[in-house]
């Protein structure tokens, strides 16, 4: 199981996968928006997503996890 934390605060603007979804590595996950500017985060690893812990509009802090993917 591979977390994807997040490396910075912000507001989570679009989430663009959901649990069971297949992604592989490089694909983006879901969009910050971080002082006016869009910061994609992307798969570390190919796998599925297990859990999502974040949602649109929701404000998130720095080391939060966001996603589970397993892989």
């Amino acid at each position: 199981m591979t977390n994807v934390e997040l490396e910075t605060g912000g507001s989570v603007w679009k989430v663009l996968t959901k649990v069971g979804d297949k992604v592989a590595a490089g694909d983006v996950l879901f969009i910050l928006e971080v002082m006016k500017m869009e910061v994609p985060y992307e798969a570390p690893v190919a796998g599925e997503i297990m859990a999502v812990h974040i949602a649109e509009g929701e404000v998130v802090e720095e080391e939060q996890v966001a996603m589970e993917i397993s892989g």
